[in-house]
């Protein structure tokens, strides 16, 4: 990754410039002077330009202006400093301290569709009160006026005040504008990675939904966190890791993982001696064999220590749930089709 340049002209990218020159390389006939006659696009759109008030449409208060942010230009200036950092000659890393909207515009002229893989851990918005840089927090009254649920004098319109939605209004026009210009920096094939919990996971895909398209949503990663045995709810035990693409055809058709090629190898592996070798011990010693000789290979599956006429599999691992009581359930035994003796602070 290249350094940025100290000496630029004081300001980011003119976003709504270079839309207008992506447009215009598209249909030059609608630019004139860097104006955009919507009539002619229109014209050129043909029945494919929605008109009608009601359609679906993912909107909240406040959305205007957080698109206008996003194009607005940053002055502000990257500062180099080399006495904080280390092997500034040749190091290939950038770490940047900073209001992440302004860092996010000065990055758009130097890694403008350069970067491969982006990924954020924007606040969750669990409730607690957030002070966003860019001045979108709005009050508890203020929310309500402009809902129509409170008028000037603080007389409440509806008995039951919908207090929370603030919450997620101020989230989204946080969120939008950053995630905006981070996806101006993605290459074609680039990726974004984006941790979220249930708060609002809902609301993030439906803004990625629109900011990047549907059709380039790549999965929804679900990661255990934590183990929380509720006796009377659901138990929220997982977070999400949401993930999208710039072009999802721009992809590799598959993700695979260095631990992945291992299995594959391991799989390949058992199938070839399972049909070569017949006697069960004469195929653990051929497999102990090539086991020991290349244990140093295989990372993290190198507890794959046997082999039967099925195949490849690991020993017996602990099921325990370990610090604190864990969930309780009979697991039968195969052969005697009695309840096992469950581990003293439960399965995991």
């Amino acid at each position: 990754m290249n350094k940025l340049d100290p000496k630029t002209d004081g300001s980011s990218m003119d976003i709504v410039k270079d839309n207008i020159e992506q447009l215009k390389a598209i249909f030059p006939d609608v630019c004139c002077e860097d104006k955009v006659d919507f009539t002619a696009l229109k014209q050129l759109l043909g029945d494919n330009v929605e008109t009608r008030e009601e359609r679906y449409i993912f909107n909240w208060h406040g959305k205007s202006n957080a698109r206008r942010i996003a194009q607005t230009q940053s002055t502000g200036t990257l500062r180099p400093c080399k006495e904080e950092s280390k092997n500034w000659d040749s190091t290939q890393n950038l770490f940047i301290e900073g209001d992440n909207l302004e860092a996010l515009k000065l990055l758009q002229k130097p890694y403008h569709k350069k970067v491969k893989m982006i990924y954020i851990d924007p606040p969750y918005n669990t409730g607690k009160e957030f002070i966003y840089p860019d001045n979108y927090k709005d009050n508890l009254n203020t929310y309500l006026e402009y809902t129509g649920q409170k008028d000037a004098e603080g007389r409440k319109f509806s008995s039951n005040s919908d207090s929370t939605g603030r919450y997620h209004t101020n989230w989204l026009n946080m969120m939008y504008p950053r995630l905006k210009l981070a996806r101006n920096l993605l290459k074609d094939d680039g990726v974004i990675f984006i941790s979220i919990d249930d708060n609002e996971q809902a609301n993030l895909k439906k803004l990625c939904d629109e900011m990047f398209g549907e059709e380039n949503f790549v999965g929804n990663i679900i990661w255990k966190n934590v183990t929380d045995n509720n006796p009377t709810n659901i138990a929220t035990e997982h977070e999400s890791i949401v993930v999208f693409a710039k072009n999802k055809d721009s992809l590799e058709n598959t993700w695979k993982s260095k631990v992945s090629k291992i299995k594959d190898i391991l799989v390949e592996l058992g199938n070839q001696l399972t049909s070569d070798i017949k006697d069960k011990s004469e195929l653990q010693v051929t497999y102990s064999k090539w086991f020991r000789e290349n244990k140093n290979q295989l990372s993290s599956l190198d507890r794959y220590k046997y082999i039967d006429n099925d195949g490849v599999y690991t020993g017996s691992q602990s099921v325990h749930n370990p610090g604190k009581e864990g969930y309780r359930y009979d697991i039968l035994h195969p052969s005697t089709n009695l309840p096992c003796k469950q581990p003293l602070m439960g399965y995991r």
